[in-house]
């Protein structure tokens, strides 16, 4: 990690010397910000121990900086150290775009490719490459959720006995089981659940309350195995033990709209045609108006300027508590139409949706769940 650290350092100098003198993006961000912030997470984490959360947490500074950079300082030389950053660290820590929250697929895509291209350095090329794998099996459900239990057990090897690293794999579990519609993950999440050493008590509010509410109707009756009801009996008598009010409570999660709080400024525009939020949803009422008149493939070409403006958008404000409506949105739009450009755009709406912001209320409707 030190030698990593040193090389934020160098990036850090290098930003204060760039800033000044290059042209704005849709972003701006204090190159001395996003340097504390990886400095206090570096600190934090060699506090810790560097245990699987901290370890989290300074990959999430690695990759606000590296979206930054990609944003702002595309050919500086600094975005390499950033890019060789993103697949090093994502790497040891085994990344995966079904169990993180940062809202970075892209960003670790682009920077894996850009590893893959330009490196000499055949470990680290094949890193970028098993990075690649991941991201690029958000279109393939079954893979995916393969990976993503894959990854959560290594991370569970690695850092044995980390609370949070055995919550990953649980949780890994449960969105495979969402995704794929395939019980065989659902019924690995019990088992893995009811295990002794299991945190429960330290079960998360997003998709923990989900496998609360399907614990308490398991039955042979409704498509659980005998094992699956035996499991989700154990669970459930743990949770029961560790807090009375928590079967019940927290079935009802929390807004999805609490996790997500950022929003992008009015007055900033996305895409090639430079859309504001207003005129993003002003055209996807225009659109639909004029779909409800028959114009069909005629409005395709609009539509897939407004998907890339959203796609745009949540580049830069990943935590935009209106993103998965707009995407939804969208993605509905899309559907109304049958050329191939509506049809790749509406998969690549629906693919960031139902990964990367599956806990909102509109993945849910997307996956059926």
């Amino acid at each position: 990690m030190t030698r990593a650290f040193c090389k934020i350092a160098a990036i850090a100098a290098a930003w204060t010397m760039v800033v000044c003198g290059v042209a704005r993006a849709t972003i701006e961000v204090d190159p001395a910000v996003l340097y504390a912030q990886m400095k206090d997470a570096y600190a934090k984490g060699a506090a810790a121990g560097w245990d699987f959360r901290s370890q989290e947490t300074y990959l999430a500074t690695i990759f606000n900086a590296g979206r930054a950079y990609s944003l702002q300082y595309p050919d500086d030389p600094a975005y390499a150290e950033l890019a060789t950053l993103t697949v090093r660290i994502g790497t040891g820590l085994h990344y995966n775009p079904l169990t993180n929250h940062d809202g970075a697929v892209w960003w670790v895509r682009e920077a894996a490719d850009w590893v893959s291209k330009h490196s000499e350095d055949l470990q680290l090329i094949a890193q970028a490459q098993g990075l690649l794998q991941r991201v690029n099996s958000e279109d393939a459900p079954a893979e995916l959720a393969r990976l993503a239990d894959a990854d959560a057990i290594a991370n569970m090897k690695a850092y044995p006995g980390d609370r949070d690293a055995l919550l990953v794999v649980v949780e890994a579990d449960w969105r495979a089981w969402l995704l794929t519609h395939d019980p065989a993950w659902r019924s690995l999440a019990l088992a893995r659940a009811a295990a002794p050493t299991f945190p429960i008590a330290h079960l998360p509010t997003n998709w923990g309350n989900e496998l609360v509410s399907a614990a308490n109707v398991a039955s042979t009756e409704s498509g659980y195995t005998s094992a699956d009801v035996g499991n989700a009996k154990t669970f459930l008598a743990r949770l029961k033990a560790v807090d009375p009010l928590r079967v019940i409570v927290t079935v009802n999660a929390m807004p999805h709209d609490a996790y997500l709080t950022t929003l992008a400024p009015a007055d900033e525009y996305f895409g090639p045609m430079n859309m504001s939020i207003l005129e993003i949803e002003n055209r996807l009422k225009h659109i639909n108006f004029m779909l409800d008149y028959n114009y069909g493939n005629q409005e395709s070409d609009m539509a897939a300027q407004v998907a890339h403006a959203i796609v745009d958008m949540q580049k830069v404000y990943p935590r935009d508590r209106d993103l998965p409506m707009l995407m939804y949105w969208c993605y509905t739009t899309l559907e109304r139409m049958s050329d191939e450009q509506s049809r790749q755009a509406a998969r690549q709406l629906k693919t960031i949706l139902t990964i990367e912001y599956q806990d909102s209320p509109q993945a849910r409707k997307l996956l059926g769940t």
